[in-house]
């Protein structure tokens, strides 16, 4: 009788990538939805920010109390890569603890039953992976670590220096999904931007998307996680030119304040952000996603204004509000001026309503158009409507649509592209009529 592997992945799509090349290491074991009846459950934790950091720990506690008694609890990623001699030293719930850099390794160490942090942080290359969440799209991992200096972003103190993976890598990776039936590609990184240039190629990205155009089979692909530095107007004008790559653009500008960025050390100022943003929203059916922090050390009320004035005002169709983190081992963790808890959590509500209704507005532009969808199985509503979502548009972040009609008799089928046209919004769901294949 095989053993059964509970797994759990937390935090952003990079680690769902490594979660991911773990169950390929482990494909002898049965997975199993039920904690209790596994003999080895793994957490892949996130380390980035305090209310992930607390996710975590309690997922870990949680699993611990439900677990049956000889089985093997791991904990596993950022969370414990960066703290790893105190939560050693302060969990004796786990029984087995990695970091970042034995992945493809966690076999062995079931095997061995010994902890291990190895000093390089993992970089796929050549691993087979259990895609999971999707028949048709999976994720691709561009590189690791980052080499920008964001005061509140401690992800390089733990990840390390920039290092991408090779063209080469990434084009075997895509094409060996295409064999299984992949045709969505969501690439990401860090700074997705800054692809290469750990190699000395500055136009890593551009070189990216004439090499995917080359793979037969791939219908769809977006980058996630631009930084407005590293992004060119050339870049911008290449995903645009693209018949594979959507004009979906993700760029985290995190502020618009002249004086508030140069604090976070974004090394954009306002002018330059907003003439890359210009270029984007200019392109045809294009998509804009972005964040932003509310509470940064020194933000003065002006500064929050001038930031929720722009972010109603700009036109974005997707937006992230994150709270400020006060993280050891970042610059801002040393600044002196820091915004008090109610203050924070009282513009991230404001900030929020603002995303909201921005989302509302890019929904009811879709009303009318007649847009590539992907059904992905029965909705939550209702076993007679369908959720899909835009092809353009990434999994899971931008919302589902729900297919309510359609113009022909045949049955629907999953993961497969259709024409539908947009006839109304419910709430936040589009409602769509399906055209033909």
């Amino acid at each position: 009788m095989s053993k059964k592997l509970h797994i759990v992945s937390l935090g952003c799509t990079k680690n769902l990538v490594d979660t991911e090349v773990m169950m390929g290491r482990l494909q002898n074991y049965e997975l199993t939805q039920d904690q209790s009846d596994a003999d080895v459950i793994i957490v892949n934790t996130c380390g980035f920010i305090d209310a992930a950091k607390e996710e975590s720990i309690n997922t870990i506690l949680n699993l611990h109390d439900a677990r049956k008694e000889d089985s093997l609890l791991v904990m596993a990623g950022c969370l414990s890569e960066r703290y790893q001699a105190e939560l050693v030293q302060d969990m004796p719930e786990v029984d087995l603890f990695t970091g970042v850099g034995d992945y493809e390794r966690i076999d062995e160490l079931l095997a061995s039953k010994k902890s291990q942090f190895s000093e390089e942080v993992y970089l796929i290359d050549g691993a087979e992976r259990v895609v999971t969440g999707s028949t048709y799209h999976a994720y691709i991992k561009l590189s690791e670590g980052c080499n920008q200096t964001c005061s509140f972003c401690a992800i390089p103190s733990f990840k390390g220096k920039l290092n991408s993976r090779s063209l080469d890598s990434v084009a075997r990776e895509v094409e060996g999904l295409v064999k299984k039936g992949y045709y969505d590609f969501s690439f990401v990184s860090q700074d997705s931007s800054s692809y290469l240039r750990d190699k000395k190629t500055i136009d890593g990205l551009s070189l990216l998307i004439s090499r995917i155009e080359l793979i037969e089979g791939v219908k769809s692909a977006r980058i996630l996680y631009l930084y407005p530095s590293t992004t060119s107007l050339k870049l911008i004008q290449n995903i645009g030119k693209s018949k594979i790559f959507q004009n979906y653009f993700d760029m985290p500008i995190q502020h618009i304040n002249d004086e508030m960025l140069r604090m976070m050390k974004r090394g954009f100022g306002k002018e330059k952000t907003i003439e890359l943003l210009d270029a984007m929203k200019a392109l045809p059916n294009s998509f804009l996603r972005t964040s932003f922090i509310v509470g940064h050390p020194n933000e003065t009320q002006e500064m929050f204004d001038e930031m929720c004035d722009f972010a109603a005002s700009f036109g974005f169709d997707r937006i992230n509000v994150f709270s400020y983190s006060d993280e050891e081992t970042t610059p801002a963790y040393e600044m002196s001026d820091k915004i008090d808890k109610k203050t924070i959590e009282k513009r991230a509500k404001i900030l929020g309503k603002i995303a909201s209704a921005c989302e509302l507005k890019s929904l009811e532009k879709e009303i009318g158009k007649t847009v590539s969808i992907v059904i992905d199985g029965e909705s939550e509503e209702s076993e007679y409507i369908l959720s899909a979502k835009e092809l353009a548009w990434a999994p899971e972040i931008d919302g589902e649509l729900y297919v309510t009609d359609r113009e022909f008799d045949e049955d629907l089928e999953f993961g497969k592209i259709y024409q539908a046209t947009i006839t109304s919004l419910a709430g936040t769901k589009l409602l769509c009529t399906v055209n033909n294949a």
